[in-house]
């Protein structure tokens, strides 16, 4: 799965897609995919992340809280 970074403007390889859907954490792993070589893993927030069309993520996979 692919999101965008915010701040860059790239594209981000999701790796811990259980993460990315976990509401209780807010770091998952991802690597950059822009250039020719394969970036290695790094840690992103959440809240830098959106879909590529530019949606935001949904918040039940942001918010413990959703439901209140």
């Amino acid at each position: 799965m692919f999101l965008k970074h915010r701040p860059t403007g790239n594209l981000v390889e999701i790796l811990d897609k259980a993460g990315l859907m976990d509401p209780f954490k807010d770091e998952i792993s991802g690597r950059f995919h822009a250039g020719e070589e394969l970036q290695d893993a790094a840690p992103f927030t959440k809240k830098e992340l959106i879909f590529p069309s530019g949606e935001a993520l949904p918040r039940c996979w942001v918010d413990p809280h959703y439901r209140h």
